[in-house]
């Protein structure tokens, strides 16, 4: 099996990560050798899943070399691409489920509509909103599946501890490789930091946070569970009850915590239209192994260009602040989406996907959560060798 020989063939390749993380040259920067090495596996799985299920042992075999000779800067670029291909197929079927009439969407791509097309709202401007289908989630959801062959489902987690709580499972089928979730929310970038909810004790009430290794940060807790339509959101809360377990009754420290999750005067985020029914947009709801479980999917950096206007609906996240979608610099990844240099100066919002590192079918999704050693260490949380 095709499969099997490149999980073969990867497992030299972890041999050889090991060998570099004992040099000295490495273990300076443990971090950013983390970060290659996953680059590494992502370039292997989305390559892999790119190619389909009728690829061939010597396909493995093909991609395993790239992966060896590829620069660090290629894998990523290809990384990037992989990615984007999968989200272009998976917001086709969307707007096919939801749109009433898809050459709407064409609109925003009109001569003209700079603004939106930066999803960068005038104040005397408002977004405009297409008309879409009256469907709940959930049949979204199984119209989702019937396409793509997957979707997910919340439910109670199979992790034995009494603090696993909600879970969130795959109902169907998917390959390694495959982009299984978003982590929807309000993106930070590390210049914004101060102003996440609860600052600088920002994960003291708020369990829905996670980090990139570029050190954005991502508040799912205003997302919750989504909503019931595609509407204009700027990171205000969707669903109260994903917030901390209320009390009956009100202390100080429930009175900070309200002031400190409202947003700041004058900081806003950036708003626009986003599709709140997203079956994907459930990352935040993924459990760490419990004792003798294995993770199953990994984080995967996504910028997504906002000039993808048909996509953006579908990508659940806002930046905090009029600057917080950064400019994509010298990132060479788009220049091929594009043809064109232009694309130098776009912005993107810095999002994270969540990608098998598997074939999965009806199962709950684990993410190891990597917590630092430097951290309280947590009555459930198992530290994983991979």
């Amino acid at each position: 099996m095709a499969f099997a020989k490149m999980m073969f063939l990867f497992g030299k390749f972890q041999q050889g990560v090991g060998v570099l993380a004992k040099s000295t040259t490495f273990a300076k920067n443990p971090r950013q050798l983390q970060f290659e090495a996953d680059i590494n596996k992502l370039f292997m799985f989305t390559s892999y899943n790119r190619l389909g299920r009728d690829a061939e042992e010597a396909d493995a075999e093909e991609i395993i070399e790239m992966a060896g000779k590829a620069t660090f800067s290629e894998q990523q670029k290809q990384v990037q691409e992989n990615i984007h291909y999968q989200l272009q197929n998976f917001c086709s079927s969307m707007n096919e489920i939801l749109l009433t009439n898809i050459d709407k969407t064409k609109d925003l791509n009109e001569p003209g509509s700079e603004s939106r097309r930066d999803n960068i709202v005038p104040a005397a401007d408002k977004p405009i909103v297409p008309e879409t289908k009256p469907l709940k989630l959930d049949e979204v959801s199984h119209r989702l599946k019937d396409r793509v062959g997957y979707t997910l489902e919340i439910k109670p987690s199979l992790i034995p501890h009494k603090d696993a709580g909600q879970g969130c499972f795959i109902e169907g089928e998917a390959d390694v490789g495959a982009v299984l979730a978003f982590y929807p929310g309000v993106i930070y970038s590390p210049a914004f930091h101060r102003y996440i909810p609860g600052y600088p004790n920002v994960d003291a009430q708020n369990s829905y946070l996670i980090t990139g290794y570029d050190g954005t940060v991502i508040n799912a807790q205003p997302w919750g569970r989504g909503g019931i339509s595609r509407e204009v959101w700027n990171g205000s809360f969707t669903t109260p009850e994903i917030r901390t377990e209320a009390t009956t009754t009100e202390n100080s420290s429930d009175k900070v915590w309200k002031m400190l999750s409202r947003p700041l005067e004058g900081s806003g985020g950036v708003e626009a239209v986003i599709e709140m029914r997203n079956p994907l947009a459930f990352g935040h709801f993924i459990n760490h192994p419990g004792k003798e479980m294995e993770s199953n999917v990994m984080i995967c950096p996504y910028d997504f260009l906002l000039s993808e206007t048909e996509m953006r609906a579908y990508i659940p996240n806002v930046a905090f602040g009029n600057t917080g979608d950064v400019k994509m610099g010298r990132f060479e990844s788009f220049l091929s989406r594009t043809g064109s240099n232009s694309s130098l100066d776009a912005h993107v919002l810095k999002t994270i996907v969540l990608v098998a590192t598997k074939a999965l079918c009806n199962e709950e999704l684990m993410l190891n959560y990597r917590l630092s050693n430097s951290e309280k260490r947590l009555e459930w949380y198992i530290p994983l060798d991979e």
